[in-house]
């Protein structure tokens, strides 16, 4: 790997990360540069869910504020993201690579979609927490069942898993969009973090070279996420997501 390469995927990482903690897409940026450099679309998959796990939870104990007072709630949630994640961690590693080329191009397609109509989805779930603020809401079964089907998503693929979690919480839960999000960078830690142990144990395909230095980048960018995310400019990240997810289907498809 050339030096080029080892600073473009740690870049890469320090951006994901970031991204992570205040959307969720980071795979749409190091899951196409892992392509660009040759990397078999399997073998950066699991090497970017490894890499990217450290810093989710990194941006989860940045939003540690938030989380206060939902520990029952998001430990519940938790499991159901965990059981999630290693059923798609399974599927990913029993089906053959040529099912996972043929799917995910979808999967970043839908993913590109959620993430440009994010601000009116944010707007809408936005209007409907203020008009149910005095409502108390319970963690139901569909909760429930959202979030594993995201667990299952995220250890599968993962590109644009917070979005998801974002919609399906916000559905869910009588809460701040930014309590939410801090539930939402903590079940998609886990969901990253579980999938990351089974293809740590059972894939084959793991370059730990990359994943090590995702994980490096993405720990930076979480705390930086956590901390300054909110500043950035969220018109010029969509732009920026929606071009190396776009670089990424044509990748795969080609």
């Amino acid at each position: 790997m050339s030096a080029f390469e080892v600073l473009a995927i740690l870049t890469a990482g320090v951006a994901a990360g970031t991204i992570n903690a205040v959307v969720g897409s980071g795979t749409l940026i190091t899951f196409p540069v892992l392509l660009a450099f040759g990397f078999a679309p399997v073998t950066a998959n699991v090497s970017n869910t490894l890499g990217l796990a450290p810093g989710a939870l990194t941006s989860a104990y940045g939003y540690r504020r938030e989380l206060k007072g939902q520990g029952r709630r998001a430990a519940r949630l938790a499991l159901a993201s965990s059981i999630g994640a290693v059923i798609g961690a399974i599927l990913l590693l029993v089906l053959p690579a040529s099912a996972f080329k043929a799917i995910v191009p979808a999967f970043i397609a839908i993913a590109l979609i959620l993430i440009v109509v994010q601000p009116r989805l944010s707007a809408w779930l936005a209007a409907r927490a203020s008009r149910n603020e005095r409502e108390r809401r319970h963690v139901g079964s569909a909760l429930f069942s959202g979030v594993f089907a995201s667990g299952v998503y995220g250890g599968y693929f993962g590109a644009a898993q917070g979005i998801l979690l974002l919609a399906i919480l916000a559905l869910g839960l009588d809460e701040s969009l930014q309590r939410i999000n801090g539930v939402k960078n903590l079940l998609a830690g886990v969901a990253n973090l579980v999938a990351g142990i089974v293809f740590a144990f059972a894939a084959p395909h793991v370059d730990w070279t990359a994943a090590g230095l995702l994980a490096a980048g993405s720990i930076t960018g979480g705390m930086l996420g956590a901390r300054y995310g909110r500043r950035l400019p969220p018109g010029a990240l969509r732009v920026v997501i929606v071009a190396v997810g776009t670089a990424a289907i044509v990748r795969l498809l080609t």
